[in-house]
């Protein structure tokens, strides 16, 4: 007998309600919705535009309830940092902040003047990233903290306006760093020093949690029957990883999109001052597992690359780029990917090309060039983490699995593997949809635990290998990498 499932995964550049349809051990996903997710200015600040992204989550779902019958539940997930505040009325507080907003400058320093970086680490095993929920919320103004009454993270802020039940799931609740990952609950002596107040930060709930039903008049609205709201894992890596075909020791991980996030799974966070100087984090998964992890940056460059192009006239779409980098001539140019500079969005290609203006190195021009001067840094830049990994392991990793959007492409894949001189097996690409919707099946008792929902996933998608190719070269750009790399760690 089948299973039906809804998935709203929010991403950075886009959101899409998926429904995933479990039978026989395997599962099907179906697109049912997709819409854009473009950050809109309030005032001088970068915000999220959450009316018009709950609104086309309606519009999915009156879509599902046109096509399908028999629902079983709906699980929301997204991105870690960002947050709602919620007001004593139930409704959210607008506006609701953009991480790559400027005001988190300003958290940091009220942050780390109560705690310092090293014990707020100690305390939570979160690496460190100016756009963490804690500078964010150091950053946010008197009156808007005293008309708190709730503090959800994207994800389950979604949940909360679907189903009315204010929760903040473990996995996301990981990511804010003021989370403990040893009792896996809110830091309440991290709070009472940064004087938040405790009661906005709600009860936090395991991965596959039944909330409550869709609210009624959401179900008239959309013309939808009732369906169980499950808090399956909100964020957006914890379920990506959670849909990692593999078993066994020795793989590690790329959720690999805008962001990539690196890492491996423990059964214990590792909190030491190497993991701190290293800028490793500490996040939950399924089961309480540690997903061990740099959040570094991803395809973000190609991303502004493309839009700075088209802005220009000059549209392009990915795979062509990709096949364009494929036919330029390797190593000419290399970059550091965690420059700071590449996190601003504006005029990537003229950053690049002033990066390795400032290096001495010839200035990639054109399209083909200059995608293929991100790749190849991106895989270098992966290779140096892996060693990292594996240092704080005391462990090797023989093989990569890299899941997500980035899974498709081949040309980065096959960088990856000969820069890491491991295999590197890719897919699936919608590993946060099937996470999310596996999850949700667990949470129903129609799969019976974690690796089980990984060999459904194994059992219903191809994924591709990539076998290292061209060691002596990818050895030699390694080490131009690390002369210019910001952190000679290999």
């Amino acid at each position: 007998m089948s299973s039906s499932y809804l998935g709203c995964d929010l991403g950075a550049e886009s959101g899409r309600l998926m429904l995933g349809v479990l039978e026989g051990g395997r599962i099907q996903l179906q697109e049912i919705h997709r819409f854009p997710n473009t950050p809109i200015r309030v005032g001088e600040s970068l915000c999220w535009n959450m009316p018009e992204l709950f609104q086309q989550l309606k519009i999915g779902l009156r879509k599902a309830g046109k096509q399908h019958s028999k629902i079983q539940s709906i699980s929301c997930d997204a991105w870690g940092v960002d947050y709602f505040l919620i007001d004593d009325q139930g409704e959210v507080i607008s506006p609701t902040y953009h991480y790559r907003d400027e005001r988190s400058s300003r958290g940091v320093e009220v942050i780390h003047r109560k705690v310092p970086r090293e014990d707020l680490f100690s305390m939570t095993g979160i690496q460190f990233m100016p756009f963490n929920s804690v500078y964010q919320l150091g950053a946010e103004s008197s009156v808007r903290l005293s008309n708190a009454y709730g503090f959800l993270p994207i994800a389950d802020g979604f949940n909360y306006l679907l189903c009315g039940r204010q929760v903040v799931e473990q996995s996301s609740a990981s990511t804010t760093a003021l989370y403990d990952p040893r009792t896996h609950q809110w830091a309440d002596a991290l709070l009472k020093k940064l004087e938040f107040d405790p009661s906005i930060f709600p009860r936090i709930v395991p991965s596959g949690t039944a909330l409550a039903q869709l609210k009624p008049e959401i179900c008239r609205e959309c013309d939808i029957d009732p369906i169980t709201v499950t808090a399956a894992c909100s964020h957006d890596t914890a379920a990506a990883v959670a849909a990692v075909p593999s078993a066994g020791d020795n793989w590690a991980y790329i959720s690999s999109g805008t962001w990539s996030l690196m890492g491996v799974e423990v059964a214990a966070p590792v909190i030491n001052d190497r993991c701190r100087e290293l800028n490793y984090t500490n996040e939950v998964g399924v089961g309480q597992t540690i997903r061990l992890l740099k959040n570094i940056i991803g395809l973000w460059m190609v991303q502004e690359c493309r839009r700075e192009w088209e802005n220009e006239g000059r549209a392009y779409d990915y795979s062509e780029l990709t096949t364009l980098a494929g036919n330029a001539p390797p190593f000419v140019s290399l970059v550091d990917p965690t420059d700071p500079r590449f996190i601003a969005p504006g005029d990537v290609p003229g950053k690049i090309r002033a990066f390795c203006r400032e290096l001495g190195q010839p200035e990639p021009e054109g399209p083909g060039p200059m995608i293929r001067c991100i790749l190849e840094s991106l895989a270098l830049l992966y290779r140096k983490n892996l060693l990292q990994i594996q240092e704080l392991i005391q462990s090797s990793i023989d093989r990569l699995h890299i899941v997500g959007g980035g899974s498709r492409n081949h040309l980065l894949n096959q960088f990856t593997a000969d820069a890491l001189g491991i295999s590197v097996i890719a897919g699936p690409a919608e590993g946060t949809a099937l996470g999310n919707i596996l999850i949700q099946a667990v949470a129903a008792g129609k799969l019976g635990s974690l690796a089980e929902a990984r060999k459904v996933v194994g059992a219903s998608i191809e994924v591709v290998v990539f076998n290292p190719q061209n060691p002596k070269a990818w050895t030699e750009a390694y080490g131009r990498f690390l002369s210019f790399s910001k952190d000679k760690s290999s």
